[in-house]
């Protein structure tokens, strides 16, 4: 019997494979449950029918306040941001062929910092706040850029950028601490707070913004889902299957820095959520783009949320960034691939 259903609507048609359903299904299942219970913890505890009635409309004024404009933004926005690391990873592990990639790793996230770092060190004191999420995305982007013109040669092949990624990585960290080094105190301290990523103070309009963000790659990732699985192969076959290589490979890298580059922008740099997730979600769903998309940013999601909930509940009433617990986390995830790749 077949695992996979077919879809088809109008012009439109697709294989859904069921147990990528079965498993989308459980994590959202645990996302909705690790949300309620991030609603419910913190450093006032409210209970669980406290928290239905609340969300209902009927709960008290600061039950109210702490749901509706505290916790609720923050869940929200951790969900929206893992997702798109995750889905981003997930794109870099497919265009360069390697395991190991990551936005991080590929230094779009490194641009990013950088470019954040520098305007809250020197531009922050006379530019309103709001023009640092366009300087991040704006860093990811040149970095992108400078990577794929310096692999291009005749094209770009998948080693080539992973090379010149790592080294453009290791030149955006070194900016980074020089702008920490030569910067005034109070901003280099706000800096260091950006740099590890922290999804506190999380307000509405911020999850407004990233879910528009998110809205505008959907398109993009939907017309080129085809093309993923193919693209993994050699690029000969893949020309030879009708794909144009270069120009999906070129597509494919935008929405991966717009993913980044957007949720990088919104909560700070929260590093290895784009190495972890693909993983995990290659583990339990057959190897399609839309299935593994799909998993990838439930996982992502449950990842940044349970490391922001764990940041601000373990250890009260200190309230730690989320990217503490994602880093200590992929940190050990990374040898651990990098010691699997070795014993091949």
């Amino acid at each position: 019997m077949s695992e996979r259903t077919p879809i088809r609507l109008a012009c439109f048609s697709r294989l859904v494979d069921r147990r990528s359903i079965a498993v989308s299904a459980l994590l959202l299942g645990l996302c909705l449950a690790l949300g309620w219970v991030s609603l419910m913890v913190g450093k006032h505890t409210i209970a669980a029918t406290d928290v239905f009635h609340t969300l209902m409309g009927h709960g008290t004024r600061p039950h109210t306040f702490i749901i509706e404009q505290l916790r609720m933004p923050r869940l929200l926005m951790a969900c929206l941001v893992g997702a798109a690391l995750s889905v981003s990873g997930l794109i870099l592990q497919s265009i360069v062929r390697n395991p190991l990639a990551s936005p991080d790793i590929m230094g779009i996230t490194g641009g990013a910092s950088a470019a954040a770092v520098g305007f809250l060190s020197f531009l922050a004191p006379v530019m309103s706040q709001r023009w640092l999420p366009l300087f991040a995305i704006g860093g990811a982007l040149s970095t992108a850029i400078v990577v794929y013109v310096l692999a291009f040669r005749r094209g770009t092949t998948p080693m080539r950028l992973v090379l010149t990624g790592i080294g453009i990585s290791t030149l955006m960290a070194a900016i980074t601490t020089l702008f920490l080094v030569i910067s005034p105190l109070s901003s280099t301290l706000t800096a260091y707070v950006w740099l590890t990523g922290s999804v506190f103070g999380a307000t509405w309009p911020d999850v407004r913004s990233m879910i528009y963000c998110l809205l505008l790659t959907l398109p993009g990732l939907i017309i080129v889902s085809r093309k993923v699985g193919i693209l993994e192969l050699d690029d000969a076959l893949a020309t030879g299957l009708g794909v144009h290589v270069q120009g999906t490979r070129l597509i494919l890298l935008a929405l991966s820095v717009a993913l980044a580059g957007s949720a990088v922008a919104h909560v700070g740099a929260i590093a290895f959520v784009g190495l972890i997730a693909p993983h995990i979600a290659r583990a339990f769903v057959p190897h399609t783009f839309a299935g593994l998309a799909t998993v990838s940013a439930l996982t992502g999601a449950l990842l940044v949320a349970g490391a922001d909930l764990a940041g601000r509940t373990l250890f009260l009433p200190l309230d730690l960034p989320a990217g503490m617990f994602v880093s200590g986390l992929g940190a050990l995830f990374f040898v651990y691939l990098l010691m699997r790749q070795l014993r091949k």
